[in-house]
């Protein structure tokens, strides 16, 4: 082989090797790319050692509803998984149903717009999303609404991603991120015109103590909505696979316990809340949320390899080939759990704080 191959086909590896690491697969390419993976706010060497300890805490998640180290395992959870998520799936961590003629990102910005809404602010109100993530609900919402909104996570790495992501997009002055628990809120009573929380506060070890707290943060008469992740009418706790199908996503997804749809409305009544409507947001006329799932298989598989090509070449820190697959295959036990429609993830209940109400 002369020379000139040699470098041709040095060239043509090197550059495939740059299209596969730094181009092909992100779901936001602005956002985060594959050569960035990292454990946020945890040391690469330590990587592998939080894995083993969030995967030993949450193997028996019925066990733990009441635990005070719920938050700080859910923390673990999102240090370990928030740049899998932005890279491979995009900056808004939910699901939403399926839009024909619409791509997912435009299916999963109407589905957001639908959560301001339904809470009927103004511009100029300020508004609270709890359990933003990163933040893309939140920029969606703020520039479809106009309104002023706060965003609350409990991991610092996510604050960081989110504030970056506002800036970029030339909204940090309609939105603001806080870190902390949204078990105990930094915020005074009655401070907010409405709240909206889409798939967060099934982190919750009781959602009656979120719910308290948001209730306390909202002024009387503002509203809010939030979509829900549970098990329908259709499970049945007999059943051994509807049971390992559910354990699935409480283990893959840091869930100290999915709740039931008839525990929704009943824990927002306890804490003072009128409810105004609870639908499914998942069923027929919706087409299926969890297609998007199962035509990212092949990407998925592309993605692992990838990972574990960073991994090997200590690019991306050890521990994040075992993170990824924890993913794919909690990625399956959804699909299972909507297949089966034992499961959704957007139970939608919208409440409102009364009018004389005051806050404990």
């Amino acid at each position: 082989m002369d020379s000139l191959t040699l470098f041709c086909t040095g060239a043509l590896l090197a550059g495939g090797l740059y299209w596969f690491v730094c181009v092909l697969g992100p779901a936001e390419r602005q956002g985060k790319r594959a050569s960035d993976l990292s454990g946020g706010s945890i040391s690469a060497e330590k990587v592998q050692d939080s894995y083993n300890q969030y995967w030993s805490f949450f193997r028996r998640p019925k066990q733990i509803e009441a635990s005070e180290k719920v938050p700080d395992f859910v923390d673990t959870f999102y240090n370990l998984v928030t740049d899998i998520y932005e890279w491979g799936w995009g900056q808004s961590f939910h699901f939403s149903p399926s839009v024909a003629g619409k791509s997912h990102k435009d299916a999963t910005r109407l589905h957001e717009e639908m959560a301001v809404d339904l809470i009927d602010v103004n511009p100029g109100s300020r508004i609270l999303d709890v359990g933003c993530g990163v933040g893309g609900p939140m920029r969606a919402i703020a520039s479809h609404s106009r309104a002023n909104v706060v965003g609350i996570t409990i991991n610092e790495y996510q604050v960081k991603r989110a504030r970056l992501h506002n800036k970029k997009a030339g909204l940090d002055s309609l939105c603001e991120v806080v870190c902390g628990n949204f078990l105990e809120m930094p915020f005074p009573e009655s401070s907010f015109d409405g709240a909206y929380s889409i798939e967060a506060t099934c982190h919750a070890p009781k959602l009656e103590e979120v719910y308290a707290e948001i209730f306390r943060v909202l002024k009387p008469g503002a509203l809010y909505v939030s979509y829900e992740w549970v098990t329908t009418d259709k499970y049945n706790g007999d059943d051994a696979e509807h049971k390992e199908v559910i354990q699935g996503i409480e283990r893959g997804d840091a869930l100290p316990g999915l709740r039931s749809h008839v525990d929704i409305a009943e824990a927002a009544k306890k804490v003072g809340f009128e409810v105004v409507k609870e639908k499914d947001l998942a069923k027929p006329p919706s087409e299926p949320w969890w297609t998007r799932l199962k035509m990212g298989r092949i990407a998925y598989w592309r993605n692992h390899i990838l990972v574990t090509v960073l991994s090997f070449l200590g690019i991306a820190p050890k521990g994040t080939v075992d993170v990824h697959e924890m993913l794919f295959i909690t990625a399956d036990y959804l699909t299972r759990g909507g297949e089966t429609g034992i499961f959704t993830p957007m139970h939608m209940i919208l409440c409102r704080k009364p009018e004389t109400a005051k806050s404990s």
